[in-house]
């Protein structure tokens, strides 16, 4: 009885570590903002399109969820979370980048290519 309960505790703390690696692996690579071509083509074929599917959704379920919400006092978060949250994440980030928000590198890049010109 002793030795099928060690067995158990060795292949449960197995279990744990090797759920825990790739989610170690994954915050590593999250920092990285220069994504390669694979991350760009499977963002623009893979994600976005599920990012719209998701905004539309959202955005169903905001208008059936609207009168309840209305008398609840909670549109605008509701808006948030069902429109606006799915609709930044698809439109508002640059081409296999992970973190939502522009990053200001075109803005950068037109403004040197200019001073440059001058």
């Amino acid at each position: 009885m002793k030795k099928t309960t060690g067995a158990r505790r060795a292949v449960t703390a197995l279990l744990i570590a090797c759920m825990m690696l790739p989610q170690a692996l994954w915050a590593q690579s999250a920092i990285d903002e220069s994504p390669n071509e694979w991350a760009m083509v499977g963002d623009l074929l893979v994600a976005r399109p599920i990012g719209l599917v998701m905004t539309a959704g959202g955005a169903a379920v905001w208008l059936v969820s609207l009168p309840f919400t209305l008398l609840a006092g909670h549109a605008g978060e509701a808006a948030e979370t069902l429109v606006l949250g799915p609709g930044e994440a698809t439109f508002m980030r640059c081409l296999g980048c992970r973190v939502t928000g522009y990053t200001g590198k075109d803005v950068e890049a037109i403004r040197a290519a200019r001073e440059a010109e001058e």
